[in-house]
């Protein structure tokens, strides 16, 4: 009886870890879209800077 119930605890654990909402997934693909804009535009705010 122990034994089952671990089995059905570690069963919903992996079940938990493996769904991915994908409101979740769009969040952090946008969120790295912006970053890499972030990290462009202040390069070559830099850039256009140091050539004037």
């Amino acid at each position: 009886m122990k034994k089952e119930k671990k089995e059905k605890k570690q069963q919903e654990k992996v079940k938990k870890t493996k769904h991915y909402d994908k409101g979740q997934i769009f969040v952090k693909v946008m969120a790295g879209i912006l970053a890499v804009l972030m990290i462009v535009a202040t390069a070559s705010t830099l850039i256009y800077s140091l050539m004037i």
